[in-house]
């Protein structure tokens, strides 16, 4: 419990400071969809686009004058935001233990290896959930003034559903890096290198048909903001490959802390 709470307070300012960038893009965001609101003509602009490129950013499957629709655009952007926010909790709240010389310490108390990491997973799993329910908070305050339908608060309440879930698939590979790299400095960014992959991996995808088959290897093609506005729920067979991720991802970190060497 005393790691637990440790954590907590080590990484507030974390927390913070992503809560804060986070806040400003949804501020940002709103005020430029005033530029798109109930104007038709504004979507003329798309039309110079080329077709297999809106089909990349999902971008032909919203109608960005409505709000749902601009906010479906928006989506990928916050993914990817609390995606890297994720994994780093993850990686750094294992590997910071030997970064900063710390892991002796933590050697030296009657709990295991195994406690170790679950009271600090426990703890970013934390930052995880008050992250999207901050974006979800601000993103109602932010909106309020264009008085939404019933539908775009269904719509937000599924995004948000989604964001943690991609939070909690990069948020265990982070923990698996944390756990698993002798050279504890790359952990965080390996993470960071895997999320541009996997998102440029989503790019790629929905450009040809030939290369769709890398959906199934991008967490961020699992959670389709098009999809999810035009179904109203999240794909069950993504969800279950989601779960397998997870659960592999954090079996592995927990045999391998348990295995290796720590550097003190």
């Amino acid at each position: 419990m005393n790691i637990f709470l440790r954590e907590l307070k080590a990484n507030f300012k974390s927390l913070l400071i992503w809560s804060v960038i986070i806040a400003l893009m949804i501020m940002m965001a709103v005020a430029k969809f005033s530029a798109f609101a109930g104007d038709p003509e504004m979507l003329k602009m798309l039309d110079s686009m080329p077709p297999a490129l809106l089909d990349a950013l999902s971008m032909s499957a919203f109608n960005l004058t409505t709000l749902s629709g601009f906010y479906g655009i928006m989506f990928i952007y916050f993914g990817l935001m609390s995606a890297i926010a994720a994994a780093m909790w993850g990686s750094d709240i294992i590997s910071k233990e030997e970064r900063d010389r710390t892991v002796e310490f933590s050697l030296v108390l009657p709990v295991s290896r195994s406690r170790v990491v679950t009271a600090k997973a426990l703890a970013a799993l934390v930052n995880c959930i008050a992250f999207v329910l901050i974006t979800w908070a601000v993103t109602l305050v932010a909106v309020r003034s264009y008085q939404p339908d019933q539908a775009f608060y269904d719509f937000l309440a599924l995004e948000m559903q989604a964001m943690l879930a991609l939070e909690l698939i990069f948020l265990a590979i982070g923990l698996l890096l944390g756990c698993a790299m002798k050279q504890y400095k790359r952990s965080g960014s390996t993470a960071i290198a895997i999320i541009l992959t996997t998102y440029f991996m989503s790019i790629i995808s929905g450009m040809q048909e030939g290369l769709d088959f890398l959906k199934y290897f991008t967490p961020f093609k699992y959670f389709d903001a098009g999809e999810l506005l035009r179904t109203g729920k999240m794909d069950g067979a993504y969800l279950i490959l989601s779960a397998a991720i997870i659960v592999v991802c954090v079996a592995a970190a927990y045999w391998m802390y348990n295995k290796r060497d720590l550097y003190i």
